[in-house]
Order: C-alpha cells, then structure tokens, then sequence
C-alpha cells in the first residue's frame, strides 16, 4: 500500500479562535475516528501558524542561514496534515474529500514515494 499526505491549507491570516467551532471540532474528531477503525491513520498533527515557522537555507559558503517566518511567501500555508495509508490513489482521494468537508478548507492529496 502507499502511504498518502492530506495536508489542510489555511490562509495566512487563518486564527482557529475565530474560524473554528464545535461543530467543525466534532466532525474532525469523527473522522479522525473514522480513519483510525479503518486502519488508514499513520500520524496527524496540526501546526502553529506559518509566522511561527523558522526557514533554514543552505549558504555557498557551507554554512546555513535561520530566519523567522516561513520559506515560502505564499497567502496559504499547511495548517494539518494526516499520513495515511490506502489501497490507491482513489480511495486517498475519498479520505481527502472527506477531511475537505470536516475541516472546511481545501485539501491537497499527495503519494510519498
């Protein structure tokens, strides 16, 4: 089987005080549980906002550069992720719609090697 990334994208202004409730809270939290009894849930984890990020860049002259903030500037960032494990690329798929739903944002789905 492969193992899939459904990564949750919020915008960069995205604060979980304002934009999630109870009702989102459940339905994660279901399918959460939904993925666990079907055996598909190797990790999930959740992220601090992107400003929270520190990038690390390799330098020529070998030494590497830390900064504040995330490596890409972009109007969206990686807000949660789950790994899972699944027959195919379809049935990844499914899960992803599904976290879509739950989580009320979009969803990318993606084959690790």
């Amino acid at each position: 089987m492969t193992q899939y990334l459904v990564a949750i994208h919020h915008p960069d202004d995205y604060d979980p005080a304002v934009s999630e409730d109870e009702a989102m809270d459940r339905d994660i939290d279901a399918l959460n549980e939904e993925m666990k009894a079907a055996g598909v849930r190797i990790f999930v984890g959740g992220l601090q906002p992107a400003h929270s990020a520190m990038s690390l860049r390799a330098q020529p002259d070998g030494q590497v550069l830390v900064a504040g903030g995330p490596y890409l500037k972009t109007k969206e960032h990686v807000g949660g992720f789950w790994v899972l494990e699944a027959q195919s690329l379809d049935e990844a798929l499914s899960w992803g719609r599904k976290a879509a739903i739950a989580c009320r944002a979009p969803v990318e789905v993606r084959p690790f090697h």
